[in-house]
């Protein structure tokens, strides 16, 4: 459980986003890439603000302008700061000395390549600083140590971080690895960074040595242990992938947790965002993009994809639909397979039970859209709006060519183009009249062969 922290100690989370990479092999800033739908930059500065982070800085290479940008939509509090050379993570800390100096209880020193920290990781890492400790560092224990930078305890309090280049043969057997995030108490955290030297091959400044200046001072540094999805850095897209295996499970543990119905979690794919009711099913291969909302008592039927929806209660959503950004389904709403709703209000009651597409529309409450409907909505430069009023029925095959209304209780008939609008409660048929040529099958095979034989 969580220590409780003083209401009255104030937090300055300061996130490393300086570093690019090129293992990621993308044209796209490393810490913009997205796992939950979602930037990594983004996660880490939410948890940052969920822990009590009220000030905030981040720490950007030259020219990145879109790493700031996103910062700022995320954290628009946030002040930035620019690392001009890559000399190391201390370096890149006291890039943001104008922050530190402003003063705070509690210095939170966060990678924005590290996504999966949790809140309540910092909440720790910022209670063992309130507890007396001048450095804090996260660690975490491997299956596979080597590699990893060692933390050497003496009882409680840690020694140093050892890199394992440097470790001795003893402390390689330690099983305590360093995760990289650190806490600082602000009233030492300067004096601490700027004794930091850069007197190693690299001639960088490493973070990771505020710990036996700490204790150089006098002043006390510990450990707080985490697991390893915490502290799972990103640098390739393999590692990307793993990050996103993390996250669902997480996510769908959250869900279950809270009541939702799913046939087959490890088929659903959720984001950061997705929003539940109560009693909701979800069956199997189902895909939820951003900004989605399930309101109580709704299903999802299998091989679904919703994005920015909202599908309201007891409304029943596939096998195979498709739900665009701006669809709106009211209570026990009815959308079957291989239909598609955008930027439409499908009002209670409604049903388009298949192969239907309904785009920049209002379909009223109680009607019917009949299969193979479409709602024809652009003319390849504009969109148009169509309004379907409550109880009409759209006959299969109809093309409701917008702007365009149909009245309530209207009635389309099948294989109907309306360009019209049609009032309620009236018939409108669209459509060519049928003819029948008697013998006209039999001639018209009698030709085609002809033809054939003609050809040779």
């Amino acid at each position: 459980m969580t220590p409780p922290i003083g209401h009255d100690r104030s937090c300055l989370a300061i996130v490393l986003a300086a570093g690019e990479g090129t293992r990621m092999r993308s044209s796209l800033a490393k810490v913009l890439h997205q796992v939950g739908h979602k930037t990594l930059v983004a996660h880490v500065l939410t948890a940052a603000m969920q822990a009590g982070g009220a000030q905030i800085a981040v720490v950007v290479g030259p020219g990145r302008d879109d790493v700031a940008n996103e910062a700022k939509r995320v954290a628009s509090q946030a002040s930035i700061f620019e690392q001009r050379e890559r000399l190391g993570t201390a370096h890149a800390v006291l890039a943001a000395r104008k922050a530190l100096e402003a003063g705070a209880d509690d210095i939170l020193v966060m990678f924005a390549d590290t996504p999966l920290v949790r809140p309540e990781t910092l909440l720790r890492l910022r209670a063992a600083i309130a507890g007396g400790a001048a450095v804090t560092a996260l660690g975490f224990r491997p299956k596979d140590p080597a590699g990893y930078g060692r933390l050497v305890m003496k009882g409680d309090e840690l020694i140093a971080i050892r890199e394992d280049k440097d470790a001795s043969d003893d402390e390689r057997k330690i099983g305590l690895c360093n995760g990289g995030l650190m806490a600082l108490a602000g009233p030492s955290a300067l004096k601490i960074l700027d004794r930091i030297g850069n007197s190693n091959a690299k001639g960088e400044y490493y973070l990771t040595d505020a710990v036996a200046i700490a204790r150089e001072l006098g002043l006390k540094a510990t450990v707080i242990e985490t697991d390893e999805d915490d502290v799972r850095g990103i640098n390739n897209k393999a590692q990307l992938a793993e990050a996103e295996a993390v996250l669902q499970q997480r996510l769908r543990a959250q869900a279950m947790e809270a009541g939702v119905t799913m046939v087959a979690p490890e088929t659903v794919f959720l984001s950061t965002d997705t929003k539940f009711g109560k009693d909701i099913t979800i069956e199997p291969n189902v895909v939820f993009g951003p900004g989605v909302t399930v309101e109580d008592g709704a299903v999802i039927r299998s091989f679904s994809h919703l994005e920015g929806a909202v599908v309201g209660k007891g409304a029943r959503v596939g096998p195979f639909a498709r739900l665009r950004p701006g669809a709106k389904l009211g209570e026990d709403v009815h959308i079957g397979n291989f239909v598609e709703i955008k930027a439409a209000v499908i009002e209670d009651g409604a049903k388009a039970n298949h192969l239907a597409y309904i785009g920049d529309a209002r379909v009223g409450a109680k009607a019917n859209v009949g299969a193979g409907t479409i709602t024809c909505n652009y003319d390849g430069t504009n969109k148009f709006h169509t309004d379907i009023g409550a109880g009409a029925f759209i006959g299969t095959n109809s093309s409701l060519v917008a702007p365009v209304t149909i009245g309530a209780g209207a009635y389309i008939g099948s294989g109907s183009v309306i360009t019209d609008d049609v009032p309620a409660d009236a018939l409108a048929i669209g459509r060519g009249r049928q003819v029948n040529k008697e013998g006209g099958a039999a001639r018209l095979r009698e030709m085609n062969e002809k033809k054939k034989k003609d050809r040779g």
